[in-house]
């Protein structure tokens, strides 16, 4: 089955399925055995590594430009939604969850946060649900991010916000009024 040509220029941004989001170093020949492959070279800064993508095979791994700002609002504004269905166990729901976020499908990313987000304070997640939440959030935090030029942390904060998902109690934090009078006291 003949594949249409992917036309990707150095320096470009490429997400890459199963990594996220990178940057087309170069194209460079290599030779493997007797042939010489075109290979792109593809930089993960956030993950430290590089990879080699034969041109060949570079539609058949995945590898695609970044979505559009229109599409990537789209698949944020669909995880806005209610839930989906919760009737599988875990480790079926989780290994699909998975599944969606190597898919690299900002829609498929959309569902899995939708899925997993807290939907109030007091709500509490299991660490594995918490990890693949994190994960899909992130993916779409990176395409986010390099579309609106601002860091992932802020970016996935941005996502956050615009789903509406309660920020973490810090049960750490210390109230200011009370710091306030603690000072106060400390001065008597």
């Amino acid at each position: 089955m003949p594949t249409k040509k992917l036309d990707f220029k150095s320096g470009q941004y490429v997400v890459y399925p199963t990594q996220g989001v990178g940057k087309l170093l170069r194209v460079e020949e290599q030779t493997i055995g007797d042939q010489k492959i075109k290979m792109m070279v593809i930089d993960f800064e956030r993950n430290h590594m590089t990879l080699r993508v034969p041109v060949d095979r570079a539609e058949l791994s995945g590898l695609r430009p970044l979505s559009s700002a229109k599409k990537l609002d789209e698949a944020i504004a669909s995880a806005k939604g209610k839930a989906g269905a919760k009737r599988m166990i875990w480790a079926r729901r989780a290994a699909q969850y998975e599944e969606n976020i190597n898919s690299g499908d900002p829609m498929k990313l959309a569902e899995v946060v939708r899925d997993l987000q807290r939907r109030s304070a007091a709500d509490t997640m299991t660490f594995s649900a918490r990890q693949l939440y994190l994960r899909a959030l992130e993916r779409m935090a990176q395409e986010f991010a390099v579309l609106h030029k601002m860091d992932l942390d802020a970016a996935s904060e941005k996502i956050e916000d615009i789903l509406g998902v309660p920020k973490e109690i810090d049960l750490n934090a210390v109230d200011e009024d009370e710091e306030i009078e603690s000072d106060e006291s400390d001065e008597e």
